[in-house]
């Protein structure tokens, strides 16, 4: 399975570009989305899961145009939007049983085996009687990861899904996602999270206000980063001149200080020492320092 997506633009009333000439190609496995707010993440999502036409360009799952073919792509689609709503009077079970039937699961013993699969994997088995609308904020979360996996969808596109959850929950999110990305499918994880693209993508895109900034593997990116992070040891009285001058990733106090990792294009001063690169690091390099942010070196 294959998604093609060729100069893609979404251009909202009032002149608002929020996606320009967009293209990419997303195969089976876990593809990660990755920018800040308003990057244009959640537009591209809508467009794919038919909820939203685009300005122009064209988007193909496994070669059939998206809303050429929209019923035949829904009904193998599971997803998450990033406000997920339910039937507040319903209980858990009652919900995922309702999902369950719209993704075209007719035979209800079928469904709630996968009913009770998916509310034990999600950590929700034992408030499967519970009204959704008395589940905390977490638990809604998961209630909502729980219905975009019914009727095991081909095409899984999860918008911000660990928002709201804890550390224990999100690991177990993301285990059920990695198992998953074994099978025949294709799973698109949108997210600001750089956590949640590290731990799970094998290939990823980055995007600002629109625009493809990055699509490649999470590794690339990280190597295309190194020589560009640095740990500064500092005093308290440098600290707000080395923040005003350069893009700060952590600050660590130290018995006469600061010691400060910072991303720049060049060692920020003679004490700076180079330091392993991560993902958190590579994405502000590249968001903030490679593309032309404010730094003052």
């Amino acid at each position: 399975m294959n998604i093609e997506i060729r100069e893609l633009n979404k251009i909202y009333p009032g002149g608002n570009h929020a996606i320009k000439d967009l293209s990419l190609d997303i195969g089976k496995g876990m593809f990660g989305l990755l920018g800040p707010n308003g990057a244009g993440k959640s537009s591209l999502m809508r467009i794919l899961v038919t909820l939203m036409k685009q300005t122009s360009g064209k988007v193909l799952v496994d070669g059939r145009d998206i809303h050429k073919y929209r019923k035949e792509i829904r009904s193998i689609l599971g997803y998450l939007p990033q406000d997920f709503r339910f039937f507040t009077s319903l209980k858990t079970w009652e919900f995922l049983d309702y999902s369950g039937a719209l993704a075209g699961i007719k035979s209800r013993k079928e469904r709630m085996e996968q009913v009770d699969r998916l509310l034990d994997e999600v950590g929700l088995f034992e408030a499967r009687d519970r009204k959704a609308n008395r589940l905390s904020g977490g638990m809604k979360r998961r209630l909502g990861i729980a219905q975009a996996l019914i009727g095991d969808p081909r095409l899984i596109i999860v918008d911000e899904p660990t928002t709201g959850l804890d550390p224990d929950e999100r690991i177990r999110f993301r285990n059920i996602l990695s198992d998953l990305s074994q099978k025949d499918v294709v799973i698109i994880l949108s997210t600001h999270i750089v956590g949640d693209i590290s731990s799970t993508c094998s290939d990823m895109a980055l995007l600002n206000k629109g625009e493809l900034v990055y699509n490649g593997s999470p590794e690339k990116l990280v190597a295309s980063t190194e020589g560009h992070v640095f740990n500064i040891s500092i005093t308290a009285d440098e600290y707000y001149d080395v923040k005003e001058r350069y893009h700060v990733i952590s600050t660590i106090p130290t018995d006469t200080g600061w010691d400060v990792q910072v991303v720049s294009q060049e060692p920020p001063s003679n004490g700076a020492v180079a330091i392993p690169a991560n993902l958190e690091h590579a994405y502000v390099y590249f968001m903030e320092v490679a593309s032309g942010g404010n730094e003052n070196v």
